[in-house]
């Protein structure tokens, strides 16, 4: 199926936009109220099984302990959960709230504030949650119960044995188009922001042509790294990614306005705060003509985006978290990558919208030219730009080679019938595959074509993910020990 997809695009590239748009308008315009309703949902459900009597249960045998350290286990499913996103909008989504935001008067004090918790609101706990439920899910029924590392497993409270029939089938068929068109969102991202990188290091040209060389050269890269396996490939990266992104943060942290920054934390939080109560069940169907325009473009570009990656994210975090407890996983999933997710977007975000409150820099202008460009602008705006763009484009290529390797492995599994350990050579094929398919939307309409993929192939997959929700609980009592 994927593959008639990639062949119907590249004979008619201009009908396959026309296609994509029209889907994501209807989409937005009539069932984006379904995207907000199992967000919040998804959290609830997640939230209760870590609080309930269910909570000290391991994802194993009673005696099971992590395969993996704490240090490790975050890296990974931070690696996985967050990949090229941070970095392609850390910048250029606080400046874009704050000139043009949701509601009231852009370029003001209260923009500034408005944009850091709106930015906090895209990827908070929302985010993370719908990742829990995926992952949870699927550990119990792996590692509790002895089913398949298969998204279908996780209804089978519900469905029972009818889960290896056409039902199964079809959750699995909508987990690997959702996992193939997530990532690949994900990947374009990066080209695009690699390709800015490079001009601003080495000058090269900005256009397609570039970027269908980078994903080419990226996925030659993934394709090494998942053939290396889990251990040798995907952790060392994720651990590599995380210290390097990690001293890109404090340097800039240490160069910018370091006070307004630690300052700007606690208010961004008391600001999300503010969001959530605002905007966690806006449906986008009131308002004015920009505000309706402005929540299709963000949130529910955002939550497709996000359910579209659970089943990539939550097999992985799966396969990663067997020995941990239900409450231990929960509110480490939800906790501390969602921490460093704020860490992050208030060091790049603030210190961006404070060097154009000053008139230091006009990035509003720059990211409304170019948004891949945002972070590299930003860096150029601080000492050491030069070394510090390099550094960046280093973090970015990382990020899109363990996104893109971690992809290939969780499509290998569920396309292998749950086996953990799937065959080297199908790893092969799907890490190609995510290159080609990537390529094939960036051809067919660039970033809108990305967005829309995200949110055509959310759509069904959010059902399956509500239904998740009943099984969850359902999924606890079975895998409790008797008394």
């Amino acid at each position: 199926m994927i593959g008639g997809f990639v062949l119907a695009a590249m004979l008619s590239m201009e009908a396959t936009e026309r296609m994509l748009s029209g889907v994501n308008q209807f989409i937005v315009k009539h069932l984006s109220w379904l995207f907000v309703v199992g967000m919040a949902v998804f959290v609830v459900a997640v939230l209760w099984a870590a609080l309930s009597k269910y909570g000290r249960l391991r994802l194993g045998p009673d005696d099971a302990r992590p395969e993996f350290s704490t240090l490790s286990w975050f890296a990974m499913l931070f690696s996985a959960g967050v990949a090229i996103g941070l970095l392609f909008f850390g910048v250029a989504e606080p400046i874009m709230h704050y000139g043009s935001p949701p509601f009231g008067d852009g370029g003001t004090p209260a923009a500034a504030e408005r944009a850091m918790g709106v930015t906090f609101f895209h990827w908070g706990i929302h985010a993370w949650g719908c990742y829990a439920l995926v992952g949870l899910s699927i550990a119990l029924a792996t590692y509790r119960r002895g089913l398949p590392l298969a998204v279908r497993s996780t209804l089978q409270p519900l469905f029972g044995d009818r889960i290896n029939g056409p039902i199964g089938h079809a959750v699995d068929i909508l987990a690997v188009f959702g996992t193939m068109f997530g990532v690949c969102t994900s990947l374009g991202l990066g080209a695009m922001q690699i390709n800015s990188g490079l001009s601003t290091v080495v000058g090269i040209g900005q256009g397609t042509g570039w970027q269908l060389t980078i994903i080419a050269v990226i996925t030659l890269m993934a394709t090494v790294s998942v053939v290396s396996g889990l251990t040798a490939g995907i952790k060392k990266l994720s651990e590599i990614n995380i210290l390097l992104s990690t001293a890109l943060f404090v340097f800039v942290l240490a160069a910018g306005p370091t006070l307004t920054i630690i300052g700007g934390f606690f208010q961004n939080v008391v600001s999300y705060g503010r969001a959530l109560v605002e905007q966690g069940l806006w449906f986008g169907q009131t308002g004015s003509d920009a505000e309706r325009t402005w929540f299709a473009g963000w949130t529910a570009f955002y939550w497709a985006w996000w359910i579209a990656w659970a089943p990539f994210v939550g097999l992985f975090i799966a396969r990663i978290s067997r020995g941990r407890t239900v409450r231990e996983f929960v509110f480490g999933v939800l906790g501390a990558p969602v921490l460093a997710c704020f860490a992050a977007l208030t060091i790049l975000g603030n210190t961006a919208l404070e060097l154009q409150q000053t008139g230091q820099l006009d990035l509003v202008t720059a990211v409304s030219e170019s948004m891949p460009q945002a972070l590299f602008t930003l860096l150029r705006g601080l000492p050491l730009g030069a070394i510090t763009s390099v550094f960046a484009l280093v973090c970015v290529v990382i990020f899109f080679v363990t996104s893109s390797d971690s992809a290939s492995l969780v499509i290998d599994i569920l396309t292998s019938g749950g086996n953990p350990e799937p065959p080297v050579w199908k790893r092969v094929f799907w890490a190609v595959s995510e290159g080609v398919v990537a390529a094939v939307l960036l051809l067919a309409g660039g970033l809108a074509a990305f967005q829309t993929a995200s949110i055509i192939t959310a759509l069904p997959f959010t059902l399956v993910m509500l239904a998740m929700c009943v099984s969850l609980r359902r999924a606890l009592q079975l895998s409790a020990p008797r008394s």
